[in-house]
């Protein structure tokens, strides 16, 4: 099987048809995952029962009406599952086994999906590389020696190198996004609330997201028809109807208007960045919508007001990692503080320890009013600014990273760096808006990524823009010859 050759509906009509099987794709997809795996790195575990899984789907019988009924699908390693190990890529979790499955697990398995196994990531989905992890380094397969994006760097891979058709990442700061862009993939980040968030060990509960990375646009929509919808379990999840988001898909663009904000397109973009985009703008144009430069002031403290907001939660968050109830606990402890200290000091990394002391020290006594305070009102003064857009215009675009992928251990050094990363993604985070990657472009041979952003629960329109631009332009088609 050769995923780069065929979509979702093409692969569920040779299922249906009988000109497949569910056990013979799942067999070959794992083989190719195996063979790929030393190089790319994209999976931490691969699931040993997936061809059993599979063989009982083709026995009871593929399911016509799901569209997902014997296809295989990977999950990034923060999303608890009872039949695979789930690690969240730390020494913390390195054994851990889950008691239940995640919601969106739970509903992809009634749709018939198989799990061939748990993606990398940076540890607690804290990092934008995928170098954080603690037991290996993702690839990005367009060029082995650079970063595939994080922390879903392992479902944005894995997709990219076209050994999955589709795979599941969270995304708290671009964490889907800007490894889509990075690996030449389609990556959204539904609206705050659109998916349940049940199941997702979590970074930071007020931003988190579960989305789906896909190689096109219409099998990302038909994957965020699975997992959306409220969920009793989580108190955040929406109560708003699900649409059918590939319904319309292909209506064009005619009479959208697109805002294109200047503050995106700053000096810290590069230049082959801006000319992607620019293009873009011109295509939107050709193809009826209209596309005028707008202002969004406030973007530009969201990644100060980001890290304070959410290494606060992270911190709290990541207390019930104590060594007492789960997960790794220290050898050799002579008392209980010796065991929380040593379990933290040796079970996180560096990473993860950075964020819970910038998250401890802002919400302590002495910094609460000073930092936490004025990071949550600048959050509202972003979510203001997108409001006001969004009063004139239906949806806005922009570049999904400032730069391409950057080699591994370029900035691994420099945390301020990697934080800068996340500076065009941010911003949708904070606001809880849906907003997706798709390629737009090349340079040097790595792909650049469009950032298309919508009004909240309007990932329709996001879903139709990014359809109508990938019919009308060939980047989508282009593969990583690994």
């Amino acid at each position: 099987m050769n995923y780069f050759d065929t979509d979702l509906e093409s692969l569920h009509n040779q299922l249906v048809s009988g000109e497949l099987t569910s056990e013979e794709l799942t067999k070959q997809t794992i083989e190719k995952i195996k063979e790929q795996n030393e190089s790319v790195q994209a999976y931490l575990t691969i699931n040993d029962k997936a061809i059993e899984q599979a063989k009982a789907i083709d026995e009871a019988g593929i399911d016509p009406d799901s569209i997902f009924s014997g296809i295989p699908i990977a999950l990034k390693d923060n999303l608890v599952t009872k039949e695979m190990k789930t690690t969240a890529a730390s020494k913390m979790l390195e054994n851990f086994t889950s008691i239940f499955d995640a919601t969106v697990v739970e509903k992809l398995k009634a749709a018939g999906a198989v799990f061939v196994g748990k993606t990398n990531m940076d540890e607690f989905a804290m990092g934008s590389s995928t170098e954080n992890s603690a037991f290996a380094t993702t690839r990005n397969p367009w060029n082995l020696d650079t970063v595939p994006g994080g922390s879903s760097g392992g479902s944005a891979a894995t997709v990219s190198a076209g050994q999955v058709l589709a795979s599941l990442g969270s995304d708290t700061g671009g964490s889907i996004r800007q490894p889509a862009a990075f690996t030449g993939v389609v990556g959204m980040k539904p609206t705050y609330g659109r998916v349940s968030r049940w199941g997702l060990i979590a970074f930071g509960s007020s931003f988190d997201q579960i989305g789906p990375f896909t190689r096109n646009v219409k099998d990302n929509a038909h994957l965020l028809n699975v997992i959306a919808g409220h969920d009793e379990h989580d108190a955040t999840s929406s109560l708003k109807e699900v649409p059918d988001f590939a319904e319309g898909i292909d209506q064009g663009v005619k009479g959208l208007k697109i805002a294109l904000p200047k503050e995106f397109l700053g000096d810290g973009v590069k230049p082959e960045i801006k000319e992607a985009i620019q293009k873009a703008a011109e295509t939107y144009k050709s193809l009826g919508a209209t596309v005028e430069e707008v202002s969004l002031p406030n973007t530009k403290y969201g990644v100060m007001a980001y890290y304070v907001l959410a290494s606060s939660e992270a911190s709290s968050n990541l207390e019930r990692f104590d060594g007492i109830r789960y997960g790794f606990r220290a050898p050799e402890v002579k008392n209980l503080e010796d065991l929380y200290v040593k379990t933290r000091s040796e079970g996180f990394g560096d990473e993860v320890k950075r964020r819970i002391m910038i998250g401890t020290f802002s919400l302590s006594a002495g910094s609460f009013d000073k930092y936490f305070k004025q990071a949550a009102k600048v959050r509202t003064k972003i979510i203001n600014d997108f409001q006001k857009v969004f009063k004139d215009y239906d949806l806005i675009m922009t570049p999904t990273a400032t730069s391409t992928a950057f080699k591994i251990g370029e900035e691994s050094s420099d945390p301020m760096e990697m934080y800068l990363n996340d500076a065009l993604t941010i911003p949708v985070n904070l606001a809880g808006l849906p907003g997706m990657s798709l390629p737009a472009g090349f340079s040097n041979g790595l792909p650049i990524g469009l950032q298309l952003i919508g009004r909240p629960f309007d990932e329709k329109t996001i879903y139709r823009a990014g359809y109508a631009f990938e019919q009308n332009t060939d980047f989508h088609k282009q593969t990583p010859a690994l």
